[in-house]
C-alpha cells in the first residue's frame, strides 16, 4: 500500500457503511496486509485434480481484537469517489444496522453463497474480495483443459436447480444452450467454467472487487463484527477508507500456491526461470525458450503442463523430465463408488470420526484428490507414442517415486536438482534449464487471519482450528458472531472440503443456519441422504443431518 492515498472526491453518505477519512499526504494509510505464506507441510490436492481449491488472490492479514464495549463509534464521514476499476462500499438497508453476513474473499465457495444469498428475501449481506475483478486460476487455464467435476457442480444447482445464477442459465443468456447441448459435454473447459463464474460475480450486486479488509474487531456492545477495510483504484493504490459492520462473517480466502522448501530461493528469484504452476500460461514463451525443462509434481496440473509442454517441441528434440514423488503417475479414483466420497454423507461421517482416525485417514486418501483423470494420461500416452513412429523414442523421462532434496544455480543458464528415490534409496543430481512445480497449494492459515482472536479460537489437539458440523469455528462464548469457513476445513471434513461438487451444498448448510438463527426457518431443503453407501456401522452417514429438513423427514 502506498505511503498515501489520493484525496477523496465526496460523494453523499452511505447508508450503513461507514467511510473514513483518507489520510492527509505524507501521513499514511491504514497498515498494509502483509502476504499470508503457509506452513511447510504435505501438499493439499492439487486444484486441477478434483477438488478445486477456492482461490481469490487475496493475500489478507485481517487482525483481529475485542474492542471494549464503550469504543466510541466513528462518526459518518463522505465516502470517496469511486475509481473505474473497483466498487463502492455497499450500504446496509439502515443508516446504523449491520450485515446479516459478510464475506471475507470471492473465489468459487464465496461466490456460490452470494448466490445462494441473493435467493434469500430480508437476508442482507456483501462480500468483499481486494482483486479487481474474479479471475480462477488464471495461469492454468490451459487451450482444452477440462474442468474435473461435471458441470452440475456450478455454484447453485446442488441445492437450487432453478436459481437463475446455474450454469444453464448462463449459457441461456448468452444464446449458447443449443450448441451446448449438441457439444454432450457433461465435463466443459475450465475457461468456460471462469467465465461462468465471472457472468455471476460482474452481475451479484453484493459481490464488491477492489475492497481490501485491512482489520476485524468484535464489539461486545454492539454484538457485531466492525470491519474496516481500504478501496482500492485500477492500479492497486488506496483510494478511501471505509468500515462496514456485520452480526456474522464467512472467510472465503482461499490457497496460495506450494513452493516445496528447497526451491524457494530459485522461486523467488526473478532472473531464474522457477515458476509455480499457478503462473505457468503467464511464463510459457519463457520456459519454451529453455532447452531442458523439468516438471516437478504428479497430480492433474503437472500433467496438463508436461503434455502441453510436450506438443509444443518438435519430435525427438523434446528435452523434457517429469518427476513425480507419489509411487505411479496413477489415474484419480473415480468410479462411482468412490466418488462418493464427496458427498454429504461422507463429510458428516469423516467429521464424526475422532481427530487422530481423521489425521490417519486422510493422508491415504490421495488418489482420490491427487491422481490424473485417464483422458490427460492417455493423451500423455498417445502423444509419446506418436513420436516413436519415425523410430527412436521421444527425449522424455518420467520418473514417479523421486524427491527433490536440494537445488541450486549452476551458472546463469543451468539450475541443478539433487534427487533421491524412495524405493531404490538411490541418489543422483539432474541438470535442467527451467523447473515448473505443479506441487500444490496450502489453505490460508487462519491464525494469521484471525490474529488476537486466537484466544476465543477453539483448537484441536494439533492447534488447528475446531470446525463443527455446520462449518463455523468454535469461538469462546464471548464473541456471539458466527464465523463460517470455507475450504479451510479439510482436516475436520475430509478431502470434500476443496471440491466444487460440495460447494452448493455447504454454501446452503451456511444460509439454513444463519436464516435458522434469524428467522427459525431454513431456506434451502436439502438431502437427507446423497450417498449409496452407508460408511459407518451407525448408520450417521445417512441419517445424522444438521438440519431441520432431514428431522423433518425422519419423522
Amino acid at each position: 500500500m502506498p505511503a498515501s492515498a489520493p484525496e477523496p472526491v465526496p460523494d453523499p453518505p452511505a447508508a450503513g457503511t461507514v467511510a473514513l477519512p483518507a489520510p492527509a499526504a505524507g501521513t499514511g494509510t491504514a497498515p498494509a496486509p502483509q502476504p499470508v505464506t503457509a506452513p511447510a507441510t504435505d501438499p493439499l490436492a492439487d486444484p486441477m485434480t478434483r477438488p478445486v481449491t477456492d482461490p481469490v488472490g487475496v493475500p489478507l492479514t485481517i487482525p483481529v481484537a475485542v474492542v471494549p464495549a464503550a469504543a466510541p463509534e466513528v462518526p459518518p464521514q463522505p465516502v470517496a469517489a469511486e475509481p473505474a476499476a473497483a466498487d463502492p462500499a455497499p450500504a446496509a438497508p439502515g443508516a446504523e444496522e449491520p450485515y446479516d453476513l459478510l464475506g471475507i474473499g470471492v473465489g468459487p465457495f464465496n461466490l456460490s453463497l452470494a448466490a445462494l444469498a441473493d435467493g434469500i428475501p430480508g437476508l442482507t449481506a456483501a462480500f468483499y474480495d481486494q482483486g479487481p475483478a474474479f479471475h480462477w486460476h488464471p495461469g492454468l487455464l490451459i487451450d482444452g483443459a477440462l474442468l474435473q467435476v461435471p458441470f452440475l457442480a456450478d455454484l447453485v444447482t446442488l441445492a437450487d436447480p432453478a436459481s437463475r445464477w446455474s450454469f444453464l442459465n448462463w449459457l441461456k443468456s448468452s444464446e449458447r444452450l443449443f450448441p451446448f447441448y449438441f457439444a454432450e459435454r457433461f465435463h466443459v473447459h475450465r475457461a468456460e467454467y471462469d467465465a461462468y463464474c465471472r457472468w455471476v460475480a460482474d452481475a451479484l450486486p453484493s459481490v464488491h472487487f477492489g475492497q481490501q479488509v485491512d482489520s476485524v474487531r468484535w464489539n461486545p456492545a454492539a454484538a457485531r463484527f466492525e470491519v474496516d477495510h481500504t478501496r482500492l483504484d485500477a492500479n492497486g493504490e488506496a483510494e478511501a477508507l471505509g468500515r462496514t459492520h456485520a452480526r456474522h462473517l464467512v472467510l472465503g480466502i482461499g490457497t496460495v500456491p506450494y513452493v516445496p522448501e528447497p526451491m524457494r530461493p530459485l522461486a523467488e528469484s526473478p532472473t531464474v526461470p522457477v515458476v509455480h504452476s499457478a503462473h505457468y500460461l503467464d511464463q510459457r514463451e519463457r520456459l519454451l525458450a529453455a532447452d531442458h525443462i523439468t516438471v516437478v509434481g504428479s497430480g492433474q496440473s503437472g500433467a496438463e503442463v508436461f503434455l502441453d509442454l510436450l506438443r509444443a517441441r518438435p519430435a525427438g528434440r523434446e528435452r523434457l523430465t517429469w518427476l513425480a514423488r507419489t509411487p505411479a503417475f496413477a489415474p484419480m479414483e473415480y468410479s462411482k463408488l468412490g466418488l462418493e466420497h464427496f458427498t454429504p454423507d461422507y463429510s458428516r461421517y469423516f467429521h464424526g470420526l475422532a481427530e487422530s482416525v481423521r489425521d490417519r485417514v486422510l493422508p491415504g486418501q490421495w488418489q482420490l484428490h491427487k491422481g490424473i483423470d485417464t483422458e490427460t494420461i492417455t493423451a500423455i500416452h498417445h502423444e509419446l507414442y506418436r513420436r516413436t513412429l519415425e523410430g527412436g523414442w521421444p527425449d522424455a523421462v518420467l520418473t514417479p517415486g523421486v524427491t527433490v532434496r536440494t537445488a541450486g544455480r549452476i551458472g546463469t543458464q543451468s539450475i541443478e536438482l539433487h534427487l533421491e528415490h524412495a524405493d531404490q534409496g538411490t541418489r543422483t543430481r539432474l541438470i535442467t534449464s527451467a523447473v515448473v512445480l505443479a506441487t500444490g497449494y496450502r489453505e490460508r492459515p487462519l491464525d494469521r487471519l484471525l490474529g488476537p482472536l486466537d484466544a476465543a479460537i477453539k483448537k484441536d489437539a494439533a492447534g488447528r482450528p475446531r470446525v463443527d458440523a455446520r462449518h463455523r469455528l468454535e469461538l469462546d462464548a464471548s464473541i456471539t458472531g458466527r464465523i463460517y469457513v470455507q475450504n479451510a476445513e479439510r482436516h475436520s471434513h475430509g478431502v470434500g472440503a476443496p471440491d466444487l461438487g460440495l460447494a452448493a451444498w455447504r454454501s446452503a448448510s451456511v444460509l439454513n443456519d444463519l436464516t435458522g438463527l434469524l428467522t427459525g426457518e431454513e431456506h434451502y431443503p436439502l438431502p437427507a441422504r446423497t450417498a449409496f453407501t452407508t460408511f459407518g456401522l451407525d448408520g450417521t452417514a445417512a441419517s445424522d443431518v444438521p438440519t431441520r429438513t432431514a428431522a423433518l423427514r425422519r419423522g
